[in-house]
């Protein structure tokens, strides 16, 4: 058993070291997610960067990806190791995150020379942390996800290059969101479904995680549900920069997607709030730009690099796709993350602006007519 830094801190909670979490359950994940773009509406196809590190106390492996989508380029880097002693020890190789200011001010960056894409980037955050509704899912006996999660917008300063061009980030024009999420998910190399497999909906997956800013606040939607449209998880706040200012529920989510034909990617949504007294609010959302995070970043498309998964003691690598050439029928097997424009209409206020719209339908769903894994929209 061994020490370190983090033990000479008060935030055990358990009668372990920090090291050790408080179940032995191998999915138990602690993981970062951050996504920056400039304003994408315009001619330019500016780059649209996602970045992931993940710690998983229980395989003994700590790993994280960069992945950017810049007109028909998707360039991942990947980088995977060993977990030390030091849990606050977040460099994989070339990709680091440090937390500068918690809850206020963090620095990620990727070193040249991997890949065609490096940055040194810092988040300040505009509003307050937000934290979200607990994650929880049984499929028979098993629990599949136990996990907190909280959000929160920002912008951001710093360099980034992609294929030699040269951005230099400045938080009048470069923002976007960030979260940090813990608990039990699947991770790893996949496990035998057992019992599980011959539950023809059990891994029938629908999802919506919108994470959109405004120039006041931010408004963060989250909606699964199973095929029937039974609801796992629901719920749409406002989130004032105002941080004096308490967190709005907006009321039960309502989904309208349409569909691009001939596949399950969305081409516009509209969202609807409505409270117990019939009052509704509603955002139009319209997909821009889509980041396929689910192609060479470990979520589980390709069987040799997932999260968590044992690579060795360090591995990094670099992978390069045309999204034109992605396999049209695994797009369906993972969430996209689209950079999206957003309207707001509250009565008579009217706010636009932009950010995340997370989205995937995986297996079958009654609302949208999907009847099974393959089938796409007319």
């Amino acid at each position: 058993m061994s020490l370190s830094e983090m033990d000479d801190y008060p935030i055990h909670q358990v009668a372990e070291v920090v090291r050790h979490v408080g179940t032995s359950d191998r999915n138990f994940y602690d993981r970062y997610y951050f996504n920056c773009h400039g304003d994408m509406r315009g001619d330019g196809p500016d780059p649209w960067l996602i970045v992931g590190l993940g710690v998983y106390p229980n395989l003994g492996v700590v790993d994280g990806f960069a992945v950017v989508r810049r007109g028909d380029e998707h360039i991942v880097v990947r980088a995977s190791k060993a977990l030390g002693d030091n849990r606050n020890d977040l460099a994989i190789g070339p990709l680091k995150v440090e937390v500068l200011d918690g809850l206020a001010r963090l620095r990620m960056s990727l070193e040249p020379g991997h890949g065609d894409i490096s940055f040194d980037l810092v988040f300040d955050a505009e509003g307050p942390a937000q934290l979200e509704p607990r994650h929880f899912q049984r499929q028979l006996e098993r629990v599949t996800f136990d996990t907190m999660r909280f959000v929160q917008t920002g912008t951001w300063t710093g360099a980034l290059s992609v294929d030699g061009v040269d951005y230099d980030v400045q938080p009048d024009l470069w923002r976007g969101n960030r979260d940090r999420s813990w608990g039990v998910r699947p991770v790893g190399e996949a496990e035998p479904a057992g019992r599980r497999a011959a539950e023809s909906d059990a891994a029938s997956f629908f999802w919506i995680y919108s994470v959109m800013r405004f120039d006041e606040y931010s408004i963060v939607v989250i909606v699964q549900e199973l095929r029937t449209g039974e609801r796992i998880m629901g719920d749409a706040r406002r989130v004032w920069n105002d941080a004096t200012r308490e967190p709005e529920w907006l009321g039960r989510v309502e989904h309208d997607v349409e569909f691009i034909s001939g596949t399950r990617e969305p081409a516009g949504a509209t969202l609807r709030f409505v409270k117990p007294d019939g009052s509704a609010s509603s955002v139009r959302c319209t997909p821009q730009v889509a980041n396929y995070i689910g192609f060479g970043t470990g979520y589980g498309l390709e069987q040799d690099w997932r999260h968590g998964m044992w690579q060795g003691d360090e591995k990094v690598e670099a992978l390069r796709n045309k999204v034109s050439e992605l396999d049209p029928t695994m797009k369906m097997f993972c969430p996209v993350d689209h950079y999206s424009t957003f309207v707001f209409t509250d009565g008579e206020h009217v706010a636009s602006g932009d950010g995340l719209f997370e989205f995937a339908v995986i297996g079958p769903h009654d609302q949208y007519g999907f009847p099974d894994y393959l089938a796409t929209a007319p």
